[in-house]
Parts: C-alpha cells; sequence; structure tokens
C-alpha cells in the first residue's frame, strides 16, 4: 500500500540527511505541466525540477528513447566509443559554435570542468601563477567546493571555509569592477547570463558584450553557466546567443537530461587541448542511456518551430506578470527575466506567496529572500500561464494586502 503524504515526509525525516528544506509537499506522479501528490492534489508545476523539466514530467518519448538504449547499452565508461556520445557532442557543437564537448554527470561538475580547463589552458600557455578565476557576486555555480568557491554568495560559504583559493568576485554588471579585478593574475572570466539562483537577474544592456571585449584585448577566457540559460530556456539554443557572443567555454546540465543526471562542458579548440588524456574524466559520464536521452531531448529543443512558440510563451508570461507589477507598484518590485525564466521581485519575502500558490494549487519556488521564480517546462500551455498569472494576482492580494488605499 503506497504512503501518505505525511508518513513520506516523516519516513524522509528520520532517514534523509537535512541538508535540504523540502516543501511539505510529496509528490507521486507527473504528466506534463501537472503533477500529484500522495493525497491525489493536483498542481501546475511552474518550477519544474527548477528549469530542468523542459518537456514537462514523464514525456513518453523520452520513457521511450531510455527503454530502446536499456535493451542495447547501458554503461561502458570512457575507455571505449560510443554512438550516442559522439552524436550527441556533434550536435551540441554545431548548435554553440564552440568545437569540442565533454560530457560529465551534473551542472556543478559541468563547472569543475571548466574551472579546471581554464586554469590548464593558462598554465600550459603562460606558465604558473595566471590562475585567478573573477566570477560575480550573488552568482550560483554549484555545490562542490570547486563550484561553491566560484559562487558569489557568502552565506553559502559559512561553515566550509576555506574556500579553494584563486576566485574573485565582483557586483555583476559592473564592468569597471571586473576591469580592475582582471589583472595579470586571472585566466579566466565565469558568469551566467542570467542570474538563476541569485534572483533571475538578467544583464545590464551591452554588459556582457563589454566583457567579451575586455576577455579578448586581456587574452583571458570568457566562460559562460548556461546550467539553468541554456538549451531553449530563453527561446534561444544558448543564452548567449541573444547577445550575439563567442565564449570559450559553457557549461550545461538540467535540460540536458531533463531530470536523467547529465551535464557536459562546450569548449573552443584551443583550451579544449589544455585537457589531453589522463588530465580530467568521469566514470558514469557520457554514458550511453544517458547521452540516447539527451540526443532526443536536444534534438527536439533544437526545433526552430519548438523555439519561436518558447518565444511566444515567453512573451504571454512577460506580459502577464508586467501587468501584475503595474498593478500592485506598492509590492512588486520589478518583473524581469528572459525567455520562460522569469521572475518577481517583491517588497515582502516571497515564501509565503510561494505557499498560498501551493494552497491555490500552482508550484513556484521563492529564491533570493524576495523573489518569485517561474521556469515552467518549455512545452507549458498558453491557458496554463493564463491559470498561473490568475493565481498569482489572487495570492499576491491575499498574501499581502494593499497599503496604497484611503
Amino acid at each position: 500500500m503506497s504512503l501518505t503524504t505525511e508518513e513520506i515526509i516523516a519516513l524522509g525525516q528520520k532517514h534523509l540527511l537535512g541538508n535540504v528544506s523540502r516543501y511539505p509537499v510529496a509528490l507521486v506522479k507527473g504528466r506534463g505541466t501537472k503533477v500529484w501528490d500522495a493525497g491525489g492534489r493536483e498542481y501546475l508545476d511552474f518550477i519544474a525540477g527548477i528549469a530542468t523539466c523542459a518537456f514537462g514530467h514523464a514525456p513518453e518519448f523520452a520513457g521511450r528513447v531510455l527503454a530502446e538504449q536499456a535493451e542495447k547499452l547501458w554503461h561502458v565508461s570512457n575507455l571505449f566509443w560510443n554512438e550516442p556520445l559522439v552524436r550527441l557532442a556533434e550536435l551540441l557543437t554545431k548548435a554553440s559554435g564552440l568545437d569540442k564537448a565533454f560530457f560529465c554527470n551534473s551542472g556543478a561538475e559541468a563547472n569543475e570542468g571548466a574551472i579546471k580547463m581554464a586554469r590548464k589552458w593558462s598554465a600550459d600557455k603562460r606558465g604558473p601563477g595566471r590562475h585567478v578565476i573573477v566570477a560575480a557576486l550573488n552568482s550560483f555555480h554549484g555545490r562542490t567546493m570547486g563550484a561553491i568557491s566560484a559562487t558569489g554568495q557568502e552565506n553559502l560559504h559559512k561553515g566550509f571555509e576555506p574556500m579553494l583559493p584563486g576566485f574573485r568576485h565582483v557586483p555583476y554588471g559592473d564592468l569597471e569592477a571586473l576591469k580592475a579585478a582582471a589583472d595579470g593574475q586571472v585566466c579566466a572570466v565565469l558568469l551566467e547570463p542570467v542570474q538563476g539562483e541569485g534572483g533571475v537577474v538578467p544583464p545590464p544592456e551591452g554588459y556582457l558584450q563589454a566583457v567579451e571585449k575586455l576577455c579578448r584585448e586581456r587574452d583571458i577566457l570568457l566562460v559562460l553557466d548556461e546550467i539553468q540559460t541554456g538549451l531553449g530556456r530563453t527561446g534561444l539554443p544558448f543564452a548567449f546567443q541573444h547577445f550575439g557572443l563567442r565564449p570559450d567555454i559553457v557549461t550545461l546540465g538540467k535540460a540536458l537530461g531533463c531530470g536523467y543526471p547529465s551535464g557536459a562542458v562546450l569548449s573552443a579548440e584551443e583550451p579544449s587541448r589544455s585537457l589531453g588524456p589522463g588530465t580530467h574524466s568521469t566514470t558514469v559520464g557520457g554514458a550511453p542511456l544517458a547521452m540516447a536521452l539527451g540526443l532526443e531531448l536536444v534534438s527536439r529543443i533544437l526545433d526552430p518551430k519548438f523555439l519561436e512558440n518558447v518565444r511566444a510563451l515567453s512573451a504571454r508570461l512577460t506580459g502577464g506578470l508586467e501587468a501584475i507589477k503595474a498593478g500592485r507598484p506598492d509590492l512588486v518590485r520589478w518583473a524581469r527575466g528572459l525567455g520562460l525564466m522569469q521572475g518577481l521581485q517583491l517588497a515582502e519575502p516571497s515564501g509565503p506567496a510561494a505557499a498560498r500558490l501551493r494552497e491555490k494549487g500552482f508550484l513556484v519556488s521563492a529564491t533570493a529572500g524576495t523573489v518569485l521564480r517561474f521556469v515552467p517546462p518549455l512545452n507549458v500551455l498558453p491557458e496554463e500561464i493564463d491559470l498561473l498569472l490568475g493565481g498569482l494576482e489572487e495570492a499576491l492580494n491575499e498574501t499581502y494586502p494593499r497599503t496604497d488605499r484611503g
């Protein structure tokens, strides 16, 4: 007999490490944009595994691909070639304009690989002493030691010090601060095209283009963390394409596996040569199961009609959030984002609004203290966006009564 929500939570509290805070919801089934909890309650999911489930929950085509590949070959290690591996590498390098790919198991692991590649490239080219990587305050790059050291949030460092040396942090969008930090010890700049966990913060106009120009002038690698923004989330294959950039290294995760563990490092030819045999690897990354699924997922995401629909859906969501902002200037400080990665910053903590939305049957995440983040599946329906917007307006008015009346 299946467990109740209360039983699932109690069992988890007894046996799971208490390192994450979970909402008091135990999900047991999903299909498309909808999920159901252990009590049979239905929710419309605008978290999507934190921008991971690009095609929603339990897409039938993905199940078929995994089942077909499982009948052939699961895992062989990196000691051997496999066809899905090289075909996915070809697809991603062509779509990105980069030259080489390395596959791993998560976004954090991809960032670890990018950090190693940048430092090894610099050591090979110039010798020791130029190994520093400049990243942004308010950034998020993962929870492993290298990735968390690159992350510009001191509250995430507490208790784990010392952080790995060789990282500097400057305010996101502050070009002058970046110029000052990018001295002769620096080998790379690591940025998110849109800061995700930091509160859905897009770059100021012209900023990323100016960063790329600075990197070229000072012979510094431009590394972009596209773990959350990449693979259709912003309406283009990669977010950097909105800004006309050609980065040296790009990291991917999340939508690459749509819930199946997978990550990737894409690289230009020159830095890729720094990681020769024996310098970096992984046991399970690039396994046929993950690669076959990734090949199918990415092929569908790169379909021009699919991306056109993502852009149309993005406009609908953006317009609705802007209208809510205009209607509650006392509460909503800004509505912004890129594509189907949108945020609403409140003048109050956002957690109570997220909780009220759950009561109404909508799942959204509260991040950065005062921000509600909306990252639905890329195939969300227009009417589902309208339902969310209606529920959001109600939840805000119920949770934070107007203060501008009278």
